[in-house]
């Protein structure tokens, strides 16, 4: 009879996202994981199997945990004019920065990785910036300057949002002095104020 795990899984997840999202995945190496999550070796891999499948559930954590929120953000009926929606989520990371958070965000590290060369990685890290794309896109369609525009149009806008986005949460992590973390939220505003 198998014995019962003597952990909680969503807890080592969470734990193993922490280093993950600190290291990123090639530099995330055995030991870190079992430091950070408190497990052994054997725990580890009789739980998760291997390396690249505790990385997939913690997209999927990060996913909920994260891309959710966003999301949410820049879907809230409760913020009509679209426009503020998305300077709103790049103020959050600004926010955040200025807070001392400087991990940036788990997909974003991992789409600038070579980690991408993994397709099963890649197919979850492209899920979680298309979802946060389309939201965009979404946000777009409630600006009353951006309405109007057509859907080809709207998702090129949305694909510039998210290379700007991806780009400030790349370079969150790299701690830069050089205003550019501050000033995106006020270039992501000059951006849309046209359409």
């Amino acid at each position: 009879m198998a014995r019962p795990r003597e952990f909680d899984t969503d807890d080592a997840i969470r734990k193993a996202a922490e280093v993950f999202w600190r290291k990123g995945y090639e530099e995330a190496s055995l030991p870190d994981l079992l430091e950070g999550m408190g497990l052994t070796r054997g725990s580890l891999y009789k739980a998760f199997k291997d390396k690249k499948s505790l990385f997939l559930l913690v997209l999927d954590y990060y996913e909920t945990a994260a891309v959710d929120k966003a999301v949410a953000r820049l879907t809230d009926p409760g913020v009509p004019d679209g426009r503020r929606r998305i300077i709103g989520l790049f103020k959050g990371v600004v926010n955040a920065v200025q807070a001392g958070d400087r991990r940036g965000c788990l997909l974003c590290t991992a789409a600038a990785g070579n980690e991408m060369d993994d397709p099963d990685i890649a197919a979850a890290v492209n899920k979680g910036l298309r979802r946060i794309r389309d939201a965009m896109g979404l946000s777009l369609k409630a600006s009353p300057i951006h309405s109007s525009l057509k859907p080809d149009e709207n998702r090129v806008l949305a694909n510039v949002l998210l290379t700007q986005y991806v780009g400030l949460r790349v370079l969150a992590r790299s701690c830069l002095p050089l205003g550019i973390v501050e000033q995106s939220e006020k270039g992501v505003a000059v951006l849309l104020r046209t359409p």
